[in-house]
């Protein structure tokens, strides 16, 4: 997410170290885990860095997080590399006292309007997926007649996990396209309908595990297309 260098498009950002460090300035022994500002090749502490006197606040509550940067005279943003995913990622914010004590206060005020809106937001989500597994589900036994109903809705449900990237979650999909449905189909044979899984077990990469069980599943595809 950042790097040394990012100061410039997202403002004073702080490193959350993993190894020991010094201060270039006061010349303090750093322990990892501390808190460090790179500026123009040198590392500072906070308090060399102006910065002591801010507090910080975990990531995690995204209204609490935006009242606290807007009341803030003063903010830093805390990242610390991520040794799995090779780059910088987001810890929280350091921030004035005040500012902080300021949103957790209009946080506590209007915290049952938020709960209120969160929770009609989720409930409409709820309905969109239904209404999408149904739509799919009901594509799936147009084109595929001979698909028995439970797989239809199997293959639907399945398709259809919000943030799962699957092909239910796509525009094409949505639109109930035929290359959407047989993707959707296609997938749900190969793996409940053929020994797909038990190649990839035995450690065959997926495309000669793909090209194997291509005619089983073909075949398959073709009996659910014929008339039930």
């Amino acid at each position: 997410m950042a790097g040394p260098g990012s100061e410039a498009r997202q403002g004073i950002v702080v490193f959350w170290t993993r190894r020991a460090a010094t201060c270039d300035e006061c010349r303090a022994e750093l322990p990892p885990g501390s808190w460090i500002r790179l500026q123009d090749g040198a590392a500072h502490c906070l308090d060399c860095a102006d910065l002591g006197h801010l507090v910080f606040l975990a990531r995690g509550d995204a209204a609490l997080t935006r009242r606290a940067a807007k009341h803030s005279g003063l903010a830093a943003v805390v990242v610390r590399w991520s040794t799995a995913r090779k780059r910088y990622e987001r810890q929280g914010l350091l921030v004035e006292e005040g500012a902080l004590e300021r949103a957790e206060a209009e946080c506590l005020s209007d915290a049952d309007q938020r709960e209120a809106r969160r929770l009609r937001g989720s409930e409409a989500r709820v309905r969109e997926d239904a209404r999408l597994v149904e739509d799919l589900a009901g594509a799936i036994r147009l084109r595929y007649p001979g698909c028995p109903a439970d797989a239809a809705e199997a293959i639907a449900r399945h398709a259809c996990v919000r943030s799962s990237g699957r092909v239910g979650r796509t525009a094409a999909a949505k639109d109930l396209s035929e290359e959407a449905v047989d993707l959707a189909v296609r997938a749900h044979v190969r793996h409940q309908h053929s020994p797909y899984d038990e190649y990839l077990m035995k450690g065959w990469d997926r495309g000669r595990a793909r090209e194997a069980v291509r005619p089983a599943v073909e075949a398959a595809m073709a009996r659910w297309r014929a008339s039930a």
